[in-house]
């Protein structure tokens, strides 16, 4: 059966549904929110909140407040506890276990059939038929898809509510079509034990045709890395001829593409980025060549904005729709879901690089960010920077976080790095530190402006760690594997202080 041209001819399809809510985003956004107050109408948020009687944008807002996880915690434990139709119509099951690196504990976050099948699926087949459209005479469908994703298994509760990672239900409910194309076996795909998993995934897939791989770009590239270990190639395409597209998201590829690079050498390579969270799936990259996302106007996701510069009183005038997005400004973003999650606060800003189209890029968390001197530092500054200055230098980064240390002395103090290199036995450090604190300078205005004469902000310090000191502090705190995260700023110095400790502890252990 010729299976990659029955694929290929029905993800096309797509194409025009697609076209329209690139076109007509804020049509497809008055659909949406219509659809979800209707369904939602006789849930028990929908009736505490008169969704019967809400006809436009502007009685949305006035009668449904904003809120974050705290806030919707216990209807989501009713339904935890298998009350039905409290969120969104019928009974909720599914409850995803947020990667998130903002709270101590992880969220449970709804996922209904609707929000599984019309939102995350839609997402994933929307970015494979621009693949296919960008990229002509793919045969995507002939090979296997090495789909890298969490390491917690499903766990069933007493009222059949299940809980797990999202990958887990979206690999538990795939259908056969395409979970005949999926590696490795569902058993080790759904590991509880990530250093185990990653070992046997590993040895799973080298005798395999792989031509796509799915994954969070930290440990994908470890992944590929014990790949070569074992198999004592030089590259991957020695292991995996065929492979040629790369679906990742979660974090910035960026200060991970050097390695990347040496690990897949040939330029057949294609790198495709995609915004799928737990909370909904919200962007896909459709242009060859760029790196922003198009926004998902019409997966079952109604939109609005906090722009960051209000985000500390958030009050309800402050915040936006769509078509009051201005292109290059920070916004906090706020969903309304299929899930049953309203004017929900994910915790993600991203920038709008476009209009027409609403083209973005994830630029950190409204509580990841360093403002210790006024300085206004975010994620993708200090990516930005360590990137550029360890492509210089031909470094590979292996992780990296920010916090900020006081100078008790001068009444001042700065930023301090924890940064674990691939290769730091080649590492000038004079200038590889220097050229950080020129690049910050150059990004953040703020920052220069601080720094200026070492007297709001003295020079930054540097730690050099092994990046195993890295996975302890993610094992410590529960969270090793496929989609968890390190965050790459803070404003307090708890994580780094754990982080420097187990690093000396370590060294003690040597």
């Amino acid at each position: 059966m010729p299976f990659n041209a029955v694929f290929a001819h029905i993800i096309k399809k797509r194409l025009p549904r697609i076209s329209k809510y690139a076109s007509s985003p804020i049509v497809c956004q008055q659909e949406i929110l219509k659809n979800l107050l209707e369904k939602a109408r006789n849930t028990e948020f929908g009736s505490a909140h008169q969704f019967s009687t809400i006809t436009t944008i502007e009685s949305f807002k006035s009668h449904v407040p904003l809120s974050d996880y705290d806030a919707l915690y216990p209807l989501i434990k009713k339904q935890i506890d298998g009350q039905p139709n409290v969120l969104w119509p019928g009974k909720t099951i599914w409850f995803a276990k947020s990667s998130g690196t903002s709270a101590k504990t992880s969220k449970l976050l709804p996922i209904t059939s609707d929000s599984l099948y019309e939102n995350h699926y839609a997402g994933g087949k929307d970015l494979l038929a621009l693949y296919y459209k960008n990229h002509s005479n793919r045969k995507l469908y002939n090979a296997k898809h090495l789909i890298i994703g969490g390491s917690t298994k499903i766990n069933t509760q007493k009222n059949n509510t299940k809980i797990g990672d999202l990958s887990a239900f979206i690999v538990e409910n795939l259908p056969w079509w395409t979970e005949i194309r999926r590696t490795p076996k569902r058993e080790i795909a759904l590991m509880d034990d990530w250093e185990e998993k990653l070992h046997k995934m590993a040895n799973a897939t080298i005798n395999e045709n792989i031509c796509i791989v799915a994954g969070m770009p930290s440990w994908t590239v470890v992944l590929l890395e014990k790949v070569l270990e074992i198999t004592g190639k030089k590259h991957i395409h020695e292991v995996w001829p065929n492979l040629e597209l790369y679906i990742h998201g979660g974090m910035n590829i960026e200060p991970y593409m050097e390695r990347f690079n040496k690990i897949l050498p040939l330029p057949k390579m294609n790198y495709v980025q995609s915004y799928n969270s737990s909370e909904g799936y919200f962007g896909l990259q459709d242009r060859k060549n760029e790196d922003d996302m198009l926004l998902l106007t019409d997966a079952q996701i109604f939109y609005e904005f906090i722009p960051m510069d209000q985000f500390k009183e958030l009050k309800s005038e402050n915040v936006i729709g769509l078509e009051a997005i201005e292109a290059g400004v920070d916004y906090a973003i706020v969903i309304s879901t299929s899930a049953g999650l309203w004017r929900y606060i994910i915790g993600d800003t991203i920038q709008f690089t476009s209009i027409k189209p609403y083209r973005f890029q994830v630029t950190g968390r409204t509580t990841h960010f360093i403002n210790a001197f006024g300085e206004k530092t975010i994620i993708t500054h200090v990516e930005k920077a360590l990137t550029k200055a360890a492509r210089n230098q031909e470094v590979y980064i292996a992780d990296f976080t920010v916090a900020p240390y006081y100078s008790s002395k001068k009444g001042s103090g700065g930023h301090e790095w924890v940064i674990a290199l691939e290769n730091k036995e080649q590492l000038n450090t004079e200038q590889f530190e220097s050229a950080i604190d020129d690049n910050m300078k150059a990004i953040n205005d703020d920052y220069q402006g601080k720094r200026k004469g070492n007297i709001n902000m003295l020079k930054p310090k540097f730690n050099y760690v092994e990046k195993g000191v890295f996975d302890l502090w993610l094992k410590s705190k529960n969270k090793l594997g496929g989609q968890h995260k390190i965050p790459r700023v803070q404003n307090d110095r708890l994580m780094i202080e754990e982080l420097l400790d187990l690093n000396e502890k370590t060294q003690g252990n040597s």
